[in-house]
């Protein structure tokens, strides 16, 4: 299975003291970075979401945006009184210069102690940092469930277009295989041609064995089975790699590159219109992979 290293998730849960909801966005990374947004006081429980999130996720920056409330105590925490007063002063005079209607004024003035800097944001000790994670693990849990459901789906998408891929280039290897006796037998036939047309209008003589070491040179300089049989079998690993391994994007970074570098090979090497036309469709069709497996975990 195939998972994409783009994707989201997010929960909530609500406790009896704490209220935590979580987001988690991953997006493209060579290696695994998680990156933690949280009130200072739960910054340093990055090194545990690390944990949990590697136990799933290979490969990609993850984002983790956290937010706690706290559902008691508020009442205990005191308000800093300058702040609230500059915010009612702000909003006593937007309500009159706005001339707003009397619910309105009452919607703002009951929702000024949600303001930032109205109720400090206390520091968390150890103790209660250890009694809030595992309300805080278990919302992460949740979240990563719905992320990986998400790349897992998107991965499953990936997976389908890269075997499709796969396909058309063994299709197109296989007709280059066809054409490789024919290019050589027409090459033979061409300078037969030649060769008769010069001995038709000079006295010169050609040595059969002339022509057999002529050919050779040829074949051997066009000579692309090895090429063809090495790219077969990047194509058939490929494959099982796709269908039978997690994990696999750095396999398949390989397997495509070395798939390239034979394909080029072959282009420069064959001496063939039609095969030459097989190889840029190849080469095509492997940018397509690439691109696609720069997202694959």
């Amino acid at each position: 299975m195939l998972y994409s290293m783009t994707g989201y998730g997010e929960s909530s849960h609500q406790g009896e003291t704490l209220a935590v909801a979580l987001e988690l966005r991953s997006v493209n990374n060579r290696y695994l970075k998680v990156s933690l947004r949280a009130p200072d006081s739960y910054q340093v429980l990055e090194p545990e979401f690390e944990k949990v999130i590697r136990k799933l996720v290979r490969r990609g920056t993850i984002q983790v945006s956290l937010r706690v409330h706290r559902v008691k105590g508020l009442q205990e925490q005191p308000l800093r009184l300058d702040v609230l007063q500059g915010y009612l002063n702000q909003v006593s005079k937007l309500a009159l210069e706005c001339n707003l209607p009397h619910e309105a004024r009452c919607f703002l003035m009951g929702n000024v102690l949600q303001l930032p800097g109205v109720v400090p944001e206390g520091q968390v000790g150890a103790k209660t940092l250890d009694e809030d994670w595992p309300q805080i693990e278990k919302t992460l849990e949740a979240a990563l469930a719905k992320l990986q459901l998400m790349r897992s789906t998107e991965g499953a998408m990936m997976a389908q277009e890269l075997l499709t891929l796969r396909d058309r280039i063994f299709d197109h290897l296989s007709l280059i295989k066809g054409l490789i006796p024919l290019v050589m037998e027409a090459y033979k036939d061409r300078l037969l041609e030649r060769v008769r047309k010069l001995l038709e209008s000079t006295e010169a003589q050609v040595q059969p064995s002339d022509l057999i070491r002529e050919v050779a040179i040829f074949a051997e300089r066009s000579d692309i089975a090895e090429e063809v049989t090495r790219l077969d079998g990047h194509l058939e690993q490929f494959r099982k790699v796709l269908q039978e391994e997690e994990g696999a994007g750095r396999k398949l970074e390989f397997l495509t590159q070395e798939m390239v570098r034979e394909t080029n090979t072959m282009g420069s090497k064959a001496a063939d219109v039609k095969i030459t036309r097989h190889v840029v469709e190849i080469k095509g069709d492997l940018e397509r992979i690439r691109e696609l497996i720069q997202n694959v975990e």
